[in-house]
């Protein structure tokens, strides 16, 4: 069995640490049950990146407020996060059927610390080696759902071309209709503003990439994009960068290199 992903723990170090702080952006309080020993080691090597861990809170706020809109005119709505890590929006969001995939490490620690029995949705997660399983066979006893929103959050990142489109191609083949959440982030922007995080991510082992326009992705396979949020100006209203508010209009880059979207099919 894989290990956890050490970039699993850092993404959770940083929204337990927003938890932890005397005004909260995400509030995710369940992030501290997955920090153990080895957890909090990796974060510790990510507390200087000031820039890039207050862009990974206003990135789950942003996703979070949207699925919160979403469930509140939805209550049935399926909520399909494919490399879930440690998220637990299933406990902190009301409403909806959620449907967690990742590895059957994380699934495995997932259940031990936070346990399905205690959710007060209804959760159902599936342990899948995505090397050598079917992404699509583990999904298709749920493509008959009526409303799907999918969330695909700091996994396109980590992707090839190739695999990307691999993935977006098995969501719009198993679910025809459906809402895709992600966040993609351009060439240009991991170039400039990402190139420290980028060097402690592949001392962990993993890989960044980024290519230019990543929301083509989308068109090759016949997807309408709804809207673009920036996760920059996301961080500067939310008071996580203490930066003024015209240098987006100076600086377009900063405000359009890394965003969440939303697509329908």
């Amino acid at each position: 069995m894989k290990p956890i992903s050490k970039t699993a723990f850092y993404c959770c170090g940083v929204r337990m640490q927003d938890a932890q702080s005397p005004a909260p952006v995400c509030g995710d309080h369940y992030a501290k049950l997955f920090m153990n020993e080895r957890g909090l080691q990796i974060f510790e090597a990510f507390k200087a990146e000031k820039m890039a861990n207050a862009n990974c809170v206003a990135r789950a706020r942003l996703i979070d407020d949207h699925l919160r809109r979403e469930l509140a005119s939805n209550p049935d709505l399926l909520v399909v996060t494919i490399g879930a890590g440690f998220d637990s929006r299933p406990f902190r969001l009301t409403g909806g059927m959620w449907l967690e995939l990742d590895e059957p490490a994380v699934i495995s620690y997932k259940n031990q610390r936070l346990p399905v029995a205690d959710c007060p949705n209804r959760l159902q997660r599936i342990a899948i080696d995505f090397a050598s399983d079917s992404l699509a066979e583990k999904l298709a006893p749920f493509s008959g759902h009526g409303s799907i929103v999918c969330v695909v959050e700091g996994v396109l990142s980590y992707l090839d071309p190739s695999a990307s489109q691999h993935l977006v191609h098995v969501l719009r083949s198993v679910f025809p209709k459906h809402k895709l959440i992600c966040d993609l982030m351009t060439r240009r922007f991991l170039n400039t503003y990402g190139r420290s995080m980028r060097s402690k991510i592949s001392a962990i082992g993993a890989t960044l990439t980024a290519v230019d326009e990543p929301e083509r992705l989308f068109d090759t396979q016949s997807y309408r994009m709804l809207y673009m949020t920036s996760i920059s100006r996301g961080a500067i209203e939310l008071g996580l960068i203490r930066l003024p508010r015209f240098l987006l209009n100076v600086l377009p880059m900063l405000a359009s290199g890394y965003a969440v979207y939303l697509f329908e099919a």
